[in-house]
């Protein structure tokens, strides 16, 4: 089997996008690992564009365990940045598991999608049981052993744990991510992320993200980071989030919806035969 499908990525954080809107495509989940596989095409997420009556597309994504994830936000600005070339126009409307995200194209390359309120109750988020999602009173330890309690929790469309630390580099997030992936008390696991508050505008993360392990950058983790920073008045409601390759810009605006803003790539045409 041959077929077409694309490439993006926001900040290194990349995909593999494929169109059904006019061609009916069945992968399985062996197919969905080979091709998100680095061995092979590679990719964090896989995407499928699935035709709407009412919007734009609706989307799929697909961790490179084969498994679902509810939502994506720089694979969600990647696509809207796809679908306007396409469509010619600014702005789009994508349905996804976790709700219907809009986006908006600013100038070349720079998407802000708004991705909806976080949620914080802990059958929404979801957790096992009924704890602080606060401080769910987590240990952690550094590279010199010292221990860390905490662990923020909350929902952005997936659930997220947060940890605020002095210095994300102290820590080895490749042991750390897995395990706390896996933690007793999130029954449909998390995304991990270390995030050190430089200041009041910028905060650097380390993310170990559901199903994909480390990531480059994980759009919603930005978004539940700064949130969780904001109700501990670590930051301000306009925030940078620091990744590897590069930033993305966190609004929390007057409805407490979050926006995000960041650079994407252009779009590369790939051919994949399984």
């Amino acid at each position: 089997m041959e077929f077409k499908a694309f490439k993006m990525d926001g900040l290194g954080n990349d995909f593999v996008i494929i169109d059904k809107r006019k061609k009916t495509l069945n992968l399985s989940k062996a197919d969905i690992i080979k091709i998100t596989d680095r061995n092979f095409i590679g990719c964090d997420q896989l995407i499928y564009i699935n035709p709407s009556d009412k919007f734009d597309a609706e989307l799929e994504f697909f961790n490179p365990d084969g498994g679902k994830s509810d939502a994506c936000g720089n694979g969600t600005r990647c696509v809207a940045y796809f679908l306007s070339k396409e469509e010619k126009k600014n702005d789009i409307s994508l349905k996804t598991e976790a709700g219907l995200l809009k986006s908006k194209i600013l100038n070349d390359y720079v998407v802000t999608t708004n991705i909806g309120a976080a949620k914080f109750g802990w059958k929404e988020i979801p957790l096992s049981k009924e704890l602080d999602n606060k401080n769910l009173k987590i240990k952690i330890l550094d590279n010199n052993k010292k221990e860390l309690t905490g662990g923020y929790a909350l929902s952005v469309g997936n659930p997220h744990l947060i940890f605020f630390v002095e210095n994300c580099e102290n820590f080895n997030l490749k042991k750390i991510g897995p395990e706390l992936e896996n933690h007793i008390y999130f029954p449909k696991k998390c995304n991990v992320t270390l995030a050190q508050v430089l200041n009041k505008k910028l905060i650097k993360v380390k993310v170990w993200e559901r199903g994909a392990g480390l990531t480059k950058a994980c759009g919603t983790a930005a978004c539940a980071t700064v949130v969780a920073a904001v109700k501990m008045n670590f930051v301000d409601k306009t925030t940078d989030v620091e990744f590897k390759d590069g930033k993305i810009s966190i609004n929390i605006d007057e409805e407490n919806t979050i926006n995000m803003k960041g650079k994407v790539s252009e779009i590369k045409e790939i051919s994949i035969k399984i």
